[in-house]
């Protein structure tokens, strides 16, 4: 400080201490706990829930309770931080506008997506690694995204999903059909409006029996790593970091392969299909 007073005039010495004293003030302030506290405080967990994605959310129309591999993953972490679950309904599109609007404080199964990214913080660990397929009626013959990528070829998509987003890159020629939900696309390809409907493969095997239809894994297989989104916010670093934490032993003991092996077992989900060379 005596070498700042020899070399500074008073006024831009203490313009220099005002600067320094205000920054070590902000970082003090800085709480990496704020999100996890946050979290606790309000005795919920905010997670999102989507209509027709099954096995992963399970609706009961009776009761109008929610199950599901997603579901149990939820309220592990629930029970974990001594919350309860508080389901909120959405679609796959919307999630990003429902982390703005801080309704949502978790999500799993996200894909890489830059855009999404400008507001939402990715963990950098996978819970499990899924591939892109498509569901076709049985006699389709094309395989590779280059067969699909064709202007008689009828695509359907989840509006705002990243299967929209592959589509679009893949196969920029064919004709690509966006609907809101997957029910909704499951009707095209039933009233034969859609040749094909791209999905994550674990989604397209349960359609698959919905349309009474085949499986295919288009070359070169595109792989989709399933990730956990968070609200990017101030505060949000303790609560990432005790989630990778918690995505770590899933994975390193094996927990989020069984729960999903057990899930699929459970929905009548044959595996069968994936390629030898594929592990989630």
């Amino acid at each position: 400080m005596t070498f700042l007073r020899r070399l500074l005039p008073l006024p831009i010495l203490a313009l220099v201490l005002a600067l320094a004293t205000a920054l070590t003030a902000s970082q003090a302030m800085a709480d990496p706990n704020k999100t996890l506290d946050r979290i606790k405080a309000s005795g919920v967990l905010r997670f999102p829930v989507m209509v027709g994605e099954e096995p992963g959310y399970v609706k009961d129309p009776a009761t109008g309770n929610w199950s599901g591999f997603y579901m149990d993953w939820a309220d592990d972490i629930a029970g974990l931080l001594g919350v309860k679950v508080e389901p909120v309904e959405t679609t796959w599109g919307n999630l990003a506008a429902d982390f703005q609007a801080n309704k949502i404080d978790l999500v799993f199964g996200l894909n890489p997506n830059p855009k999404r990214g400008l507001v939402v913080d990715y963990l950098n660990a996978p819970l499990f690694t899924d591939a892109w397929a498509v569901v076709a009626k049985k006699g389709f013959e094309k395989k590779s995204w280059a067969e699909l990528n064709d202007p008689s070829v009828r695509i359907v998509v989840q509006k705002g999903g990243t299967m929209q987003v592959v589509a679009e890159a893949m196969t920029p020629k064919a004709q690509i059909i966006p609907v809101e939900e997957r029910p909704l696309g499951v009707l095209e390809m039933q009233a034969n409006r859609a040749d094909v409907m791209i999905l994550a493969i674990f989604d397209a095997i349960q359609v698959q029996k919905q349309i009474n239809g085949v499986v295919i894994l288009p070359k070169p297989m595109l792989l989709n790593p399933a990730m956990i989104g968070i609200k990017r916010e101030d505060g949000n670093e303790g609560y990432a970091n005790w989630l990778v934490n918690w995505v770590n032993q899933q994975r390193a003991l094996g927990l989020a392969q069984g729960k999903l092996h057990a899930a699929f077992e459970k929905a009548g989900i044959d595996l069968s299909v994936l390629p030898a060379e594929f592990s989630f």
